[in-house]
């Protein structure tokens, strides 16, 4: 783990991110009321409350929620700013997933508990997939999607895209992932690439969608950004701006700790503008603890 500024040559910053500690930890968006959220994930979802903390000095509070500890499970990070109650989701993002045992008894749980089912349960168009689709009460799409037991049911962050082969070559190169699986439906205009570090069924994924000849989507104020872990946040830095060189987007926070908690981080935006945070993986356990 680098203490200061990384040199290293061209060739090994181009590899670094292949070779790095990396997984997903967690998702950051905001809410409008994050008690009712947190009663709606736990309830409905079944989520477990992981930590909690309220920054009064800054006017806001964060909760940490989902299947497991941090320390080795993908979670949601919710912020709630004091006084905003509402958010414009835009029409970039697309949706988290949830994979379940069973998406017919956890749509009808939802359903009993309130909540809004904007797609019933049934098998994926052109295959055999059960999925279905609810909205939380901020308006936030979650797809719930069957398969069998799997180590990480928050599985799914799906944003759109205006140029998917751009988008694949980013976040190889910048981030080290993989394409896990790329799907064309023509008949329905999208082709979608999942990018991660293991195969779907295993871990999260982030989905790509290109829908065809739309270039440009709105952000909205609503989700903010994903968080990955890495060993090295200078050496990454450095080949996150080697790869914006090359294919555009942009470092919006040099590599460097966080004033008064010491956590080293480096923030950037892809070529559409979805942000990202790069962690270190120690200090990121340390501020757990």
């Amino acid at each position: 783990m680098a203490e200061g500024g990384s040199t290293a040559p061209y060739a090994e910053l181009l590899e670094w991110p292949r070779k790095d500690k990396r997984r997903f930890l967690h998702v950051v968006y905001r809410v409008g009321d994050l008690d009712r959220t947190i009663k709606f994930y736990t309830e409905c979802f079944g989520m477990k409350l992981l930590r909690k903390r309220d920054v009064p000095e800054e006017k806001y509070s964060n909760a940490f929620l989902g299947f497991g500890p941090e320390e080795s499970h993908f979670v949601v990070e919710l912020t709630y700013n004091c006084g905003v109650d509402k958010y414009d989701i835009g029409t970039g993002f697309g949706h988290f997933a949830i994979a379940t045992q069973d998406v017919y008894k956890m749509v009808e749980d939802i359903r009993a508990k309130g909540g809004n089912i904007t797609r019933e349960p049934g098998p994926v168009k052109g295959g055999s997939t059960v999925i279905a689709f609810v909205k939380d009460p901020d308006g936030y799409t979650f797809e719930l999607i069957q398969r069998g037991p799997t180590p990480e049911p928050l599985c799914q962050v799906m944003l759109r895209v205006g140029d998917l082969e751009r988008s694949i070559k980013f976040y190889e190169k910048a981030l080290g992932m993989k394409v896990v699986k790329k799907t064309d439906r023509p008949e329905q205009k999208y082709t979608i690439a999942m990018m991660g570090y293991a195969p779907e069924e295993e871990t999260t994924v982030l989905e790509l969608t290109y829908n065809y000849g739309i270039t440009e989507y709105t952000k909205g104020n609503a989700y903010a950004q994903v968080a990955i872990s890495t060993d090295d946040v200078y050496k990454s830095g450095e080949a996150v701006n080697l790869v914006t060189q090359e294919l555009g987007g942009k470092i919006t926070r040099q590599p460097g700790p966080i004033p008064g908690i010491n956590t080293k981080i480096v923030s950037f935006l892809d070529p559409d503008g979805w942000k990202t945070v790069l962690v270190d993986n120690e200090d990121f356990l340390r501020e757990l603890k």
